[in-house]
């Protein structure tokens, strides 16, 4: 028998955490074929992607030292190869990586469909007029979440691997990292930049229930240029450069949350002004 979806005005608390609790769910079941996917294709999720920006011939790599050539400066990322290699220090080091990488590409390539599920949840509680004027969400978001994973991959991980898998503080000590290392490294910056791509859409949720307005978000601007440095220092390696490539989307970012947030007041200062003569 089909479960029939209850009115969300009637349902009880327990009756909420039951549809949720199917929603996440189906979100898992999805990620996990996904990621059983990405299990198997063991041999371009590993030396294609994850270890790709550990290669001197990746794109980030190749543009900046044609930039540093044309300007006639020597560059550490024209060398044949990074000076350092990777290594497994545990039985069950290798296997543990392949199962957790793939289960975070389930996640990240079903980021749509756990979008999906959590929308299908949440839109219930909306008003018609409110479900309308949020169309496109699930396509903006994952958009969004694709280009900041883009930029976290080709700008922020190599960046990071390059800086780091080359710093040494005495010769005498070489560098052999660990893959579980290596691994988190990409992955923090790939998923780290996915989410912080999201703060046009947060800040319009934000301004649909009143707790942000554009007034707001320019008072503190210049608290946010502080804390949009704090985060790129955490995500990037510890150098001025490396923080100003991550710091300039996001303040992009910011500056397009500050129109949206003004575009969506505007509209419901319009629709309020309408419903007024309306009932006159």
């Amino acid at each position: 028998m089909a479960k029939v979806r209850k009115d969300p005005n009637e349902m009880s608390f327990l009756d909420h955490l039951e549809e949720l609790r199917w929603h996440l769910i189906r979100s898992t079941v999805a990620i996990v074929i996904i990621g059983i996917a990405a299990f198997l294709m063991k041999d371009f999720i590993f030396d294609t992607v994850i270890f790709g920006p550990k290669k001197m011939s990746f794109p980030t790599y190749r543009l900046f030292c044609d930039i540093a050539t044309r300007l006639g400066l020597n560059s550490a990322f024209c060398a044949d190869e990074l000076p350092f290699t990777i290594q497994n220090r545990t039985m069950a080091g290798q296997f543990s990586a392949h199962i957790w990488t793939s289960i975070w590409a389930g996640f990240i390539v079903g980021f749509p469909y756990v979008l999906y599920e959590m929308w299908k949840f949440i839109s219930p509680g909306l008003y018609e007029n409110e479900r309308k004027n949020s169309r496109g969400f699930i396509l903006v978001a994952s958009l969004l979440f694709f280009m900041g994973v883009l930029f976290g991959y080709y700008v922020v991980a190599p960046l990071s691997i390059n800086f780091l898998g080359t710093y040494q503080v005495s010769k005498e000590v070489s560098n052999e990292i660990d893959i579980a290392s290596f691994i988190s490294t990409v992955r923090a910056s790939v998923i780290a930049c996915g989410l912080m791509f999201e703060l046009p859409i947060i800040i319009y949720f934000l301004t649909r229930v009143g707790l942000v307005t554009p007034e707001f978000l320019k008072k503190y601007r210049k608290i946010a240029l502080v804390i949009v440095l704090i985060v790129s220092a955490v995500i990037t390696p510890p150098d001025v450069a490396s923080q100003i490539i991550v710091s300039i989307p996001v303040l992009v970012l910011y500056q397009v949350s500050i129109y949206i947030s003004g575009i969506v007041l505007k509209r419901d200062a319009k629709k309020a002004k309408t419903n007024a003569e309306s009932r006159r």
